[in-house]
């Protein structure tokens, strides 16, 4: 083996995009076993090793820049709530990831990614004007100086044709409780969660500072979000910048509103539904109890748990960027996860998270089980249920 450079410069330079936790890691190993790339076979599993790349960083050698390596992280948690020493891994990945994106040398199949996040204010080549179709015929309220709540909606659920179902779907449930809530409309941003995670800096910092701007002007004190990754950026990463506001996801309010007795779901499911924790809802937020309780409110006695749950959830291998990267079939997190739901009988399979719902139906398809098993987002069964 030929010998590789340690590089001090490398190193610091790390430690100042974020990596300020890199060296308390002791190199135990735990986080590389927890990994879902443990889970699956192929070249990325092979390639891809947690403790391995934070220790080259720690030590500023190359190979982590390695695009099996340094991208294939899907910042799901399971390592970082789990780590004895507290190691941020997360941020480490996205200061690794910084180093590198900073200088310019992205994957090419996330350029056009980043690019229309720059160009159009969301990454998925949608056009700017077009961010308010999904609430064709919906009669949704513009955000005014007397709406309580300000509803952002996902990038993903303005523009997939899928996803803007889940838009509808809260928008209706919170017209159906009475919420003084509106929307701003087309100068609104992609909340640059997962612009972040791949590295780009600078672009989430014009996405924060547009948002911030944009939303401060127009008075907003509270927000509710449809996307756990749009919770957790606002919650975790906004205020420094300042955009400090009180953010609650859609399940949290839902969960409220039921309780006060001003939202309630007649008309029962009456199917075994299967509830898959979203890491950025679950491990990253800790909200686990809320879509619990509304499942079971609509459910009825027909929620059923999955095996892995709660702080040990499952990924659906959709965070950190992976939604935009080609996985190839048996190498998918989401079949395990189809899987788990049929074993338990389940004939649904709901989440609360807009990329959750993108990788899960991907993954049911490419089993060729769709027949047996539908993928929902919670607020389309609790719509349903009105």
């Amino acid at each position: 083996m030929e010998p590789k450079n340690v590089s001090l410069e490398m190193r610091d330079y790390i430690a100042e995009m974020g990596a300020e936790t890199i060296n308390w890691c002791m190199q135990c190993g735990l986080c590389t076993n927890l990994c879902p790339w443990r889970l699956v076979p192929g070249e990325t599993s092979e390639n891809f090793n947690i403790r391995h790349m934070q220790r080259l960083g720690q030590m500023g050698m190359e190979g982590f820049e390695e695009e099996s390596v340094l991208f294939a992280c899907s910042t799901c948690s399971m390592c970082q709530s789990n780590c004895p020493r507290g190691v941020k891994i997360v941020d480490n990945v996205r200061a690794m990831r910084a180093s590198i994106v900073g200088g310019g040398m992205a994957p090419a199949n996330l350029r056009p990614i980043l690019g229309s996040a720059h160009a159009n204010g969301n990454p998925w080549s949608g056009p700017r004007e077009k961010r308010t179709d999904w609430q064709a015929g919906l009669d949704i309220p513009a955000f005014g100086p007397d709406t309580e709540y300000f509803l952002f909606v996902c990038c993903h659920s303005c523009y997939d044709p899928r996803s803007t179902k889940v838009a509808k779907s809260i928008a209706t449930l919170l017209k159906a409780a009475g919420v003084s809530f509106g929307v701003i409309g087309n100068d609104e941003s992609c909340c640059g969660e997962s612009m972040r995670k791949l590295g780009d800096e600078e672009l989430f910092q014009k996405l924060a500072q547009s948002n911030i701007e944009l939303f401060n002007g127009k008075g907003v004190k509270k927000i509710i979000t449809t996307s756990p990754h749009c919770l957790w950026t606002f919650k975790n990463e906004y205020p420094e910048l300042g955009g400090e506001w009180e953010v609650i996801h859609y399940t949290d309010l839902l969960k409220q509103l039921v309780a006060d007795g001003k939202l309630s779901f007649p008309k029962a499911a009456g199917k075994k539904v299967a509830f898959h924790d979203p890491c950025y809802l679950g491990r990253h937020s800790q909200v686990y109890d809320a879509p619990r309780q509304l499942l079971g409110s609509a459910a009825g006695g027909d929620a059923v748990e999955l095996g892995r749950s709660r702080e040990m959830s499952l990924c659906c291998a959709g965070g950190g960027g992976r939604i935009w990267a080609e996985v190839p079939m048996g190498e998918r997190f989401g079949e395990l996860r189809v899987t788990d739901a049929l074993d338990k009988g389940a004939v649904m399979l709901t989440t609360a998270c807009p990329y959750c719902l993108n990788m899960l139906t991907d993954a049911c398809n490419s089993l060729g089980k769709q027949d047996e098993l539908e993928i929902t987002e919670l607020s389309e069964i609790l719509a349903a249920a009105l």
